[in-house]
């Protein structure tokens, strides 16, 4: 899967630029007029950095997957920056509490399987790679140019792991001034919370900014693009690539995924909205899109699919009901991105037959497996009772975050089992319920899974 994904007919522009802003995806550039005109006359290399905090991509990183098909799309070469170095320390941006520190096994496990997941959109030189340097003052260079329309990757632990800390002091440190850091609304952000502030954490602005002065001296890197809550960090790179190389790059940010509530999209009553079907499958995937607030639709189609923007103006623009019909091709074209055509296809049919009244779409329906020893629980006596609560039983298979809402479910008429609704809180899911080994479970309208007995 790759930029050929994109149709030539997504913009009238003919500039990368244009396209971005009118998809809604640009926020900020360090020089608006200079990034334009670089982008118009050069095809040039940028990255977007990924730190392996999990090892799978989520929805929030597909956005910035997103532009860097766009930008191949239009002749330029991405650079994935895996930080498997950043990665050791975690970036405090946008965030209140200390990331939880990784030991080098996990990390580059992670760093692996986030490869192999852009391997599913972008098209990599494979046989480019960085040839590494010796600490902060031998430079480092490439193997060769990348193929042209051709990505590259490159993790950052080459760099820095190796890094002599007086000589990083010495010679990036003292650029970079503690008063202006700690303006950084990253900064601010953690200063004002128990813990505030650790050493640890103030270095990530010096080593992200490390990072776009060695790919922009040692392979000629010239824009770096990142989510909004990157800022300071970017301008921290641009800034220290002018001090001490004297090469002018630029940086530019892009909008959050966010509702029109301006909180986050991707997040599930079980976590992260992930890429990898192991991990979220197909049809939750489908289900999240097909259920976005009407207020998103358009936002979703520009930044999530490929579709012209007349036809996500017209989608959109949709009234009342009808808008559930964009909703419906928002959820496909995501997924089909995501998962390929025929994941996307059996999740659409799955969601109709289930929300629709049809019923040759239930065996598409997410199965989760649930074994036939935890159905026992025992009462304050501890005496067995022969079977599992119910509410347990909804909370184990992540249809409730928490036994009070279990309750509150089942008082409201929300679960069904079967297809009959439970109204008995004390109710006991047992063996000899399920039928052939099955059992149809629903929370409400839009949450149905189906369990299997192991």
């Amino acid at each position: 899967m790759n930029c050929d994904l994109i149709p030539d007919n997504v913009s009238k522009f003919t500039n990368v630029y244009d396209v971005l802003k009118e998809r809604g995806f640009i926020e900020q550039s360090t020089d608006e007029e200079k990034v334009r005109e670089l982008l118009q006359n050069e095809k040039v290399k940028f990255y977007i950095g990924f730190d392996p905090t999990a090892d799978c991509l989520h929805v929030g990183h597909f956005m910035q997957v997103i532009i860097m098909m766009y930008m191949q799309k239009f002749g330029h070469t991405p650079v994935v920056l895996i930080g498997g170095g950043t990665g050791m320390v975690g970036d405090p941006s946008g965030r209140t509490d200390m990331r939880q520190v990784m030991d080098i096994e996990t990390i580059e496990h992670n760093c692996e399987q986030f490869k192999k997941l852009f391997d599913q959109f972008l098209e990599f030189d494979e046989e480019w790679k960085y040839e590494g340097n010796e600490g902060v003052y031998t430079p480092g260079h490439e193997n060769k140019e990348p193929e042209p329309g051709k990505a590259i990757a490159v993790n950052n632990a080459r760099w820095l792991r190796p890094l002599n800390y007086i000589d990083f002091l010495r010679e990036i440190g003292s650029l970079f001034n503690i008063n202006t850091m700690l303006r950084a609304e990253c900064f601010k952000q953690r200063m004002d919370r128990e813990g505030g502030l650790t050493m640890f954490e103030l270095n990530y602005m010096l080593m992200q900014s490390y990072d776009f002065m060695v790919m922009a001296r040692d392979f000629g890197v010239k824009i770096q693009f990142g989510g909004n809550d990157q800022w300071s960090n970017i301008i921290g790179g641009v800034d220290l690539t002018r001090k001490k190389v004297g090469k002018e790059v630029y940086g530019m940010t892009f909008s959050l995924l966010t509702n029109s509530e301006g909180k986050k999209m991707g997040k599930t009553q079980k976590g992260a909205l992930w890429l990898s079907p192991e991990k979220t499958s197909p049809y939750e995937f489908y289900q999240y899109w097909r259920n976005v607030g009407d207020a998103d639709v358009n936002k979703c189609l520009r930044m999530l699919t490929f579709l012209p923007m007349e036809e996500v103006e017209r989608l959109s623009a949709l009234p009342g009901q009808e808008i559930n019909k964009a909703k419906e091709v928002l959820a496909y074209e995501v997924t089909k991105l995501v998962h390929g055509e025929e994941e996307a296809t059996k999740a659409q049919e799955a969601a109709r037959a289930a929300f629709g009244g049809g019923g040759g779409g239930m065996a598409n329906l997410p199965e989760v497996e649930f074994a036939a020893a935890d159905l026992q629980s025992t009462d304050k006596e501890g005496n067995e009772l022969g079977g599992l609560g119910v509410v347990s039983f909804i909370k184990q298979l992540g249809l409730v975050p928490s036994n009070r809402e279990g309750f509150m479910t089942i008082e409201q008429g929300g679960l069904k089992i079967d297809g009959e609704k439970i109204t008995d809180k004390k109710f006991l899911i047992t063996a000899d319920a399920f039928k052939d080994g099955k059992m149809l479970v629903e929370k409400g309208k839009k949450k149905k899974i189906m369990v299997t007995l192991k």
